[in-house]
């Protein structure tokens, strides 16, 4: 039989009408000869009030308490969906991570899947139940509960599809798939009915929330299709994300991704000489604070200007750690920005197509966006800009590649 792996997230089962709404889709699917194995989130905000909790109780929570605590949100919306399932005449059971036979790392709040044994639930399977299974964790191999870290139920749902070889792995959400930006910020932003890995990957990294960045790693190292669908609407195709495939060349982009969680750090008069990014990043990445583009300008006087960027939630402890280092990194004047944002456009057909970056760079200078930094890889370019651009800058490459057609 055909195995589907759905997962729903914590908006989609956040009320018991909503966890009934689903249940009644299961019972449906069910009259067909298809094994179905569900992975549901916390309900609603779950988690976080009971971060909240943590926090009240303690000034420094032990993190192993901690996976115990929040690893019981799951627990409670998978048994009301096998509570209802039954009721209506559906058989279903609801299994843990670890009776799901989820292993992981010991690495408490962020674990990584180590391996998974599925008997118990092909065992169940054999019962025709349908099984739910509580996303987000795991157990290691001292027999203590484990997270996966925020939206690892996605990761959870992806790893259960590769072990179970199922046919796809269906990722349920508020929005009907992924589009080609945000369709806050372009009105005529289309939904994508095709990704291959590589995008999603691209678009997940720079800030598409669709999907969880570490899902599409893991659904792209085991080939397991995933389809984003609408959670509250039927019959809809969604965006199927696989593996790329040659007759998928044809669009030369494919989205537009942008994050507004940027800042840009300037270190003024820096020795430009070998060894002088060793000497400022070292520091910085020994302080687990994640630097993204990069740019040395050719400087005088035997001096240059070294700009990077961070995320800005680790700006001000990416300018303590540069000021404590100041002999070390040897420079003049330090100064930061966080008005800014990085735009990217993103598509495999880059690859095959040239004058790519000429025509956005291009677009950008008609509508008079300035770009302070760039970068590019195979099937990205991605700009920095000032974040009073932003807008006025997607929209306008939206219109410039036409994404609004298939």
């Amino acid at each position: 039989m055909t195995v589907i792996v759905k997962k729903y997230g914590g908006t989609s089962v956040s009320s018991i009408s909503k966890i009934k709404k689903i249940a009644n889709q299961i019972a449906v699917e069910k009259k067909e000869p298809n094994d179905i194995l569900v992975v549901l989130s916390a309900m609603g905000d779950t988690t976080d009030k009971l971060v909240q909790m943590s926090n009240k109780s303690c000034k420094d929570p032990e993190p192993r308490e901690l996976d115990m605590l929040l690893s019981s949100g799951e627990q409670v919306s998978i048994s009301l969906l096998s509570l209802i399932l039954n009721d209506i005449g559906v058989k279903a059971t609801s299994l843990t991570g670890w009776q799901a036979g989820i292993k992981t790392n010991s690495q408490s709040m962020s674990a990584r899947i180590s391996s998974i044994d599925v008997k118990r639930i092909k065992s169940e399977f054999k019962k025709n139940s349908v099984v739910i299974v509580a996303g987000f964790q795991g157990i290691n191999n001292k027999g203590d509960i484990t997270t996966l870290g925020r939206g690892g139920s996605d990761t959870t749902a992806v790893a259960l599809a590769a072990a179970l070889k199922a046919s796809e792995c269906q990722i349920f959400t508020d929005v009907d798939g992924v589009y080609t930006t945000d369709p806050r910020i372009c009105s005529n932003a289309r939904k994508l009915d095709l990704l291959t890995y590589e995008e999603m990957l691209e678009m997940s990294g720079l800030g598409s929330k669709v999907l969880q960045l570490r899902s599409v790693e893991f659904a792209s190292k085991h080939n397991v299709p995933i389809r984003v669908l609408n959670a509250h609407k039927g019959n809809n195709f969604g965006t199927l994300i696989k593996k790329e495939e040659k007759k998928m060349e044809g669009a030369t982009i494919s989205g537009i991704a942008f994050t507004k969680d940027e800042a840009e750090i300037t270190i003024k008069g820096v020795k430009d000489q070998p060894g002088v990014a060793a000497k400022i990043l070292g520091p910085i990445g020994d302080a687990k604070i994640e630097v993204d583009m990069i740019v040395q300008n050719v400087g005088s006087n035997g001096l240059a200007d070294f700009t990077f960027t961070v995320s800005r939630n680790t700006l001000k402890n990416a300018m303590k750690v540069i000021e404590k280092n100041k002999k070390i990194m040897s420079y003049e004047s330090v100064s930061s920005k966080n008005n800014i944002v990085k735009v990217s456009i993103v598509g495999v057909g880059m690859r095959s197509h040239a004058g790519i970056a000429g025509r956005m760079f291009k677009c950008l200078a008609k509508n008079k966006v300035n770009i302070r930094m760039i970068s590019t890889s195979e099937i990205k370019i991605s700009v920095v800009i000032d974040q009073k651009n932003l807008e006025i800058a997607v929209q306008a490459l939206h219109n410039e590649f036409k994404l609004n057609k298939k």
